[in-house]
């Protein structure tokens, strides 16, 4: 009996692995639907995830499906929270997923029971209606996000208290009629403060961003008008960013960032352009700095009564309203500190899923990454490799080998990525997916498919590594997945080729005119 807390993507996952794996999933949703930080509500909701009504996915839907479930075709290419909303009730629906779910129920406390070293089973205490349940279960699999605690580091902002204005965590923010005529300060640049910036920016007198680090900037339309994941998620660009030396591969993405522009001209260009920031998804931003509609300014030295100072900046600048966009804390108030301590907003957890120090390996941690990609793909491959290590088909290494790569990996990943808020929950999402894959035997073969099926291969190797790579073999093996992977740019270009003039071409010619060359170059590649 597993216990599943949350039913957001990573608690649909984890239900739906459990009963493919035969385990028995209880799966606690203290809302009265599921969905997570995808179900918009008008209102704010305590210890629940919220998002702005205008939120669209940052990954396209071949990238951000589960692998066995393919979006529907005429769903857009990137999704409005509504519709991706409606995907996972299709999910749910069809894996009948509901009637293992508990809604309107909070989980109060989660413990290990007096023989939990033999037993490796946890006393779990729910409450629903104002009435508190004991269960035990085997195992839990926790998946209740990290969205909605918000991260508010006021003392890092001297004056703050003296200004006279109204200020807010981005967490607050619905609609952008709170800022009609006002000059407003975004403070942080991540995906939720430019699509803020952008909105307010249509509205306000004037919109300013501030920024210590700076920040790559990518457009959801990339190369020749593709999907950028689907572009920059390939197994070639993995190996270009993972295998080639340093400097080329720093160069060539510093290349690729800024050959829509120049980030430096802009006020964008990180502090450190030697390391791979997280890149902020944004199609608006750059024509909104053009026109003047947002100005890029650097961090933040102190605020004044009705202004802010800015490093490195002379005078003041007029300020009415600060939306701080300053991340969110982790925390599991559920859980025992003992359990899974949390320091610096990171928790020590092996392969980002296990507390290294339990005698058992019986409670895992779903979702809590920041991949460079979608997150659906690789939750659902934490939670069908954490459901076989529950039955005991999988074995984790010894606590010391855990522990010395959690503390090399942290180290990696702050040298890589940069000191900022979750530095070390950043990880490449393929290859990351890829060795939990290899785990349970269901890593594809490039070198095999290029002896039995090298059309297969050829799309698996240059085309994106879409989530249907991952169901081509091993436990959970799906007939679909082949066709799934070779029609998935049928998929993508389906919503969007709406007006097809009369002496349009195929959309595969240019693939065809050049499977020699692909032939050839797979050849050197495999061959090096």
């Amino acid at each position: 009996r597993v216990a599943v807390v949350g039913a957001g993507v990573s608690g649909l996952a984890a239900t739906k692995c459990c009963l493919d794996e035969g385990l028995e999933p209880t799966c606690f949703e203290q809302s009265q639907d599921i969905g997570g930080v995808w179900r918009y509500t008008e209102h704010i909701e305590a210890k629940r995830p919220s998002l702005y009504s205008t939120v669209i996915s940052n990954t396209s839907k071949e990238m951000s499906a589960f692998s066995d479930f393919p979006y529907p075709e005429d769903f857009p290419v990137f999704l409005p929270n509504a519709r991706l909303l409606d995907y996972l009730r299709l999910y749910a629906e069809r894996f009948g997923l509901r009637k293992h779910m508990r809604f309107e129920t909070t989980v109060v406390s989660i413990r290990q029971r007096p023989d939990f070293a033999t037993t490796g089973q946890w006393d779990v205490v729910t409450e629903a209606n104002g009435k508190q349940t004991s269960h035990v279960f085997d195992a839990v699999m926790v998946c209740s996000g990290n969205f909605y605690e918000p991260s508010l580091p006021l003392h890092c902002f001297p004056g703050i208290e003296k200004f006279q204005g109204q200020y807010f965590h981005s967490r607050q923010y619905k609609h952008p009629d709170m800022f009609q005529g006002k000059r407003v300060l975004m403070v942080g640049m991540g995906n939720s403060g430019v699509d803020i910036a952008v909105e307010a920016s249509r509205v306000a007198a004037k919109v300013t961003i501030s920024t210590s680090q700076g920040a790559w900037l990518f457009s959801r339309v990339f190369d020749h008008g593709y999907p950028w994941d689907m572009v920059f998620n390939t197994r070639l660009m993995s190996l270009i960013r993972n295998k080639l030396p340093g400097p080329f591969v720093r160069a060539f993405l510093n290349y690729k960032v800024n050959q829509r522009f120049n980030h430096e001209n802009y006020g964008l260009q990180p502090d450190k352009s030697c390391q791979m920031r997280e890149p902020v998804l944004n199609d608006d931003l750059p024509s909104y700095i053009l026109t003047g509609r947002i100005t890029i300014k650097p961090g933040v030295k102190e605020f004044k009564d009705n202004s802010v100072v800015f490093h490195n900046c002379p005078g003041e600048e007029p300020i009415d309203m600060v939306v701080f966009c300053t991340g969110y804390n982790v925390s599991f108030p559920f859980l025992e500190e003992t359990v899974v301590k949390v320091e610096n907003k990171h928790a020590s957890l092996y392969k980002y899923i296990f507390p290294t120090h339990l005698q058992k390996p019986t409670l895992s941690v779903l979702g809590l990454i920041k991949p460079l990609g979608a997150i659906m793909p690789v939750v659902e491959m934490q939670a069908r490799w954490v459901t076989r290590v529950f039955k005991g088909l999988c074995q984790l290494p010894p606590r010391s080998v855990m522990e010395k790569e959690v503390n090399e990996k942290k180290k990696n990943e702050v040298r890589r990525f940069g000191l900022s808020y979750d530095e070390v929950l950043k990880t490449d999402c393929l290859v990351y997916t890829d060795e939990l894959a290899s785990f349970i035997g269901a890593k594809p073969s490039v070198l095999g498919l290029l002896c039995t099926d090298p059309w297969l291969a050829l799309t698996i190797f240059f085309g994106p590594c879409s989530p249907y790579q991952y169901r081509l073999g091993g436990p959970g093996r799906w007939e679909g997945a082949r066709q799934a992977i070779l029609t998935q740019w049928d998929r993508t270009l389906k919503p969007t080729r709406t007006r097809v003039p009369s002496s349009s071409s195929s959309s595969w010619p240019s693939l065809l005119a050049v499977v020699g060359f692909l032939l050839l170059l797979a050849a050197v590649v495999f061959g090096f």
